[in-house]
């Protein structure tokens, strides 16, 4: 039996905003609905076609555990078709992908909706465990004496919330937040102050650079006023200007700053996705072919080194070389950590740290993040995976180019990656 071959049919995706900014009054939800709802208009296809949904999120709300899911009915999608979220921190846009491909090769569906959405201004904050049970105290109490009792019980320092984010944006193994990762592959590898803040200043001009082609990929928001730009781009970027922000992770000896750090953002994408019978049944001219895909583990502390062994993988899987690629989309979670990775590739003691027996090869810086990366657009954690599909695949088209390698580091000590080919 033939194993089926996922193609992309078509994708779009909502601006993405600084958290606090433009898309803050969205919901994870919303954001995801409006993608969804977005990408059906613009494919015209019949609902009934889809035989589930698939979104990626990271902080999924308690009032839509099971997101994936309230996204398609908000969305128009018929009620019995299934949907589920899948979570893989950083990666889980992709996984969202290269899952609808698992569901194929077992004969569960020939047609797709998958993204990922992610609102990191509504992440919530929490009460601590001591100030937890006073409240449940409280709400048990039985009269006014009781609640005046248990009421007593409270201090100033029971009503400081713990932040959400923060909490997820640390690693419960290693007990490093990312960004101490970072600072730990900066040092580690020799990536300087400097050499960081070149590469984000990279980001924001590569990314202005190419505003006609991202523009092409946003579906606007209409919210308190149309939103229908990425807003954390910024044209003017120096490095006379990120020189002046102060180390964020480790204030006495760290190079780690927020100019060089991927963007807290909001944001949702979907895709299209279908075997190539089915594309070809309902004359869909996809954009590209899923041709392979990896996830690998590594160090928590150093997960920043992720994308390594995930693409030694998805290339040796696809029968690609590293210099076969045209494009290649690396997430960038941090300055430090993608120029680790690019280190890691090229030289051989470097590759032998990240656990490869040799390196892959030198790339090109210049077909790295060509239309700029997360330090420039974001990186809303749940949909940067489907967003990187999306962004390579279309610049494969504006290029005429065929080839593209998309990963991704992952909080928690893993990688992933995959192969994508232009149709």
């Amino acid at each position: 039996m033939k194993t089926p071959s996922l193609v992309i049919v078509d994708a779009v995706r909502t601006p993405f905003s600084r958290t606090g900014t433009d898309l803050a009054h969205l919901d994870a939800v919303e954001l995801g609905r409006h993608a969804v709802s977005s990408l059906l208009t613009r494919t015209g296809i019949d609902p009934m076609l889809v035989d589930e949904t698939i979104i990626g999120c990271v902080g999924q709300p308690p009032e839509a555990m099971n997101i994936a899911r309230v996204i398609a009915l908000r969305a128009g999608l018929p009620e019995a078709k299934p949907a589920m979220t899948v979570h893989r921190n950083c990666a889980s846009g992709l996984e969202a992908i290269t899952l609808a491909h698992a569901k194929m090769c077992a004969g569960q569906g020939e047609v797709f909706v998958v993204g990922g959405t992610e609102s990191m201004s509504n992440m919530p904050f929490y009460f601590s465990r001591p100030a937890v049970e006073k409240f449940t105290a409280l709400n048990r109490a039985r009269d006014f004496t009781g609640r005046a009792k248990a009421a007593l019980h409270f201090r100033p320092a029971d009503f400081a919330p713990v932040i959400g984010l923060k909490v997820g944006l640390t690693d419960p193994v290693s007990s490093l937040n990312m960004g101490q990762t970072a600072e730990v592959l900066a040092r580690e590898f020799a990536i300087s102050r400097e050499m960081q803040d070149a590469f984000a200043m990279r980001s924001h001009l590569c990314a202005t650079r190419a505003n006609h082609l991202l523009s092409q990929e946003i579906a606007p928001v209409l919210g308190k006023h149309v939103v229908e730009a990425d807003n954390g781009i910024r044209s003017d970027s120096s490095l006379e200007k990120l020189a002046k922000l102060k180390p964020l992770f480790d204030t006495v000896t760290g190079s780690v700053t927020a100019g060089n750090s991927s963007q807290i953002t909001d944001g949702a994408v979907a895709l299209l996705v279908a075997t190539e019978e089915a594309a070809a049944a309902h004359n869909w001219k996809p954009l590209g072919r899923l041709v392979s895909y990896a996830a690998t583990g590594c160090d928590p502390a150093r997960m920043g080194l992720g994308p390594v062994r995930a693409l030694d993988v998805a290339l040796h899987r696809s029968g690609w070389k590293l210099d076969d690629a045209d494009v290649f989309e690396i997430n960038e979670a941090f300055a430090a950590q993608v120029l680790a990775v690019m280190k890691c590739m090229a030289d051989p003691v470097c590759a032998r740290r990240a656990g490869l027996e040799a390196p892959l090869g030198e790339v090109d810086p210049a077909k790295i993040n060509a239309c700029g990366g997360a330090i420039a657009l974001g990186h809303p954690v749940g949909a940067t995976g489907a967003r990187l599909v999306q962004t390579a695949l279309n610049q494969l088209h504006a290029n005429d180019a065929k080839r593209a390698v998309v990963s991704l580091c992952v909080g928690g000590g893993q990688g992933m990656a995959a192969c994508l080919e232009a149709l």
